[in-house]
């Protein structure tokens, strides 16, 4: 599958009206999906605002930090980022959107994490524990890490998700999905890009942790730092190649900045021990 699709697609037919806010975040990220003969894709937009019509770059995000996981060795949900054309309360607008497969398997359901806790857990039972004794400790580690390379404000309980198969009788962590609202997203303008403090610890939702992505890593015991491969200074022309018509390179830059500092944060409190 092609990543990106620069060609502008006339994709009017879809309906925003199927769309629903993003869980705990301000503005409106419409999302939508349509069925074809291999499954379902499913669409989604950066932060719309009905006055000034889509304003973000979170799917931009998608495929940066998708490009990231890939780099790092951890599994993950595949984004494909496509110009197109809309329709959104029955105006047209071109824009950038992301569309993706559904990741369950043949006979899998899904269920959030926080909803399966709260039906699963024992009494006095924290969320962290929980995974670790379902046996998901180390996907949580290598979640903790990427959620603070890019300051992820998103990862409550509903953006992760426990798949089932009632048949095999199996229980697993869905891969990590879900990354726009990280990065550079809460900056409107590229005067506020350029004043943001990369390493600022601002606050976060994470399920199993705390609102510091920072405080978060400290979760992960010395010696359980998940074995993930090093990210290296011309790592970013991979992560960044082909984004320019859908963000400035500006902007480009200074987010590949932010994810080199904080790989470099990490590395040292890694090797503190």
């Amino acid at each position: 599958m092609k990543q990106i699709i620069h060609e502008l697609q006339d994709m009017t037919y879809l309906s925003w009206a199927k769309a629903r806010n993003s869980s705990g975040t301000a503005g409106s990220f419409l999302k939508t999906y349509d069925e074809g003969p291999d499954g379902k894709t499913y669409y989604k937009l950066s932060n719309y605002d009905a006055w000034r019509g889509i304003i973000g770059h979170e799917c931009v995000n998608e495929i940066i930090v998708d490009r990231l996981l890939t780099l790092l060795g951890i599994e993950h949900l595949s984004y494909q980022l496509i110009h197109a054309k809309v329709l959104i309360d029955q105006k047209e607008a071109e824009t950038w959107l992301c569309a993706s497969r559904d990741f369950k398997q043949r006979g899998e359901s899904k269920i959030a994490l926080d909803a399966y806790y709260q039906a699963e857990r024992l009494a006095g039972e924290s969320p962290m524990d929980f995974c670790i004794r379902n046996g998901w400790e180390s996907a949580i580690h290598e979640m903790l890490v990427v959620d603070y390379l890019i300051l992820n404000r998103d990862r409550h309980g509903a953006n992760m998700e426990v798949l089932r198969n009632p048949r095999q009788k199996t229980v697993r962590l869905a891969p990590l999905f879900d990354h726009g609202l990280s990065l550079l997203s809460r900056c409107e303008s590229t005067e506020a890009m350029l004043r943001e403090d990369l390493m600022a610890d601002k606050p976060v939702q994470c399920f199993v942790g705390s609102r510091s992505a920072w405080e978060n890593l400290k979760l992960i015991p010395p010696d359980c730092h998940p074995n993930l491969h090093p990210l290296k200074e011309s790592d970013g022309e991979f992560v960044l190649d082909g984004l320019s018509d859908a963000l400035d390179r500006q902007w480009l830059d200074r987010i590949w900045e932010m994810i080199r500092k904080r790989w470099q944060a990490y590395e040292n409190l890694r090797d503190q021990g």
